[in-house]
């Protein structure tokens, strides 16, 4: 997956990570991360971009559901689900009312947005880069 670089001076929307697992998605412990997304940015990209490494078998295309997390604020602040990416999040193990792909999330509006990454939405089939 390409990530686009973030520009500081148009990155002002704020994004806090909630991670069940962050030793597995940072390499650290801390479990909250608040970081700054610009508009036109996925969830996807915006947690790359910063080193929390949520898993994305397609490359964030909305071929799969591994990158599912779930939006607990800021939802409005988000593009609308799309008829692809509602077939493919119903695959997700642990689906609720709240349940996105991250990548098809593009922020849209500038409050701020909450998420939270669940431990066991991890890719065990992927592969280690040799």
């Amino acid at each position: 997956m390409h990530i686009r670089p973030i520009d500081p001076a148009t990155a002002t929307i704020p994004v806090t990570f909630h991670m069940e697992d962050p030793e597995g998605l940072t390499g650290g412990h801390d479990p909250v991360k608040t970081v700054h997304a610009a508009l036109g940015q996925n969830l996807l990209e915006v947690a790359m971009s910063h080193g929390i490494n949520i898993e994305h078998a397609c490359g964030g295309v909305c071929a799969c559901s591994t990158c599912h997390v779930y939006i607990e604020q800021g939802a409005n602040q988000l593009s609308e689900s799309t008829e692809a990416e509602e077939d493919r999040v119903e695959e997700a193990p642990g689906l609720q009312r709240n349940s996105r792909l991250s990548c098809q999330c593009i922020v849209q509006g500038s409050a701020p947005i909450t998420l939270r990454i669940p431990s066991w939405n991890r890719n065990a089939v992927k592969e280690i880069p040799h």
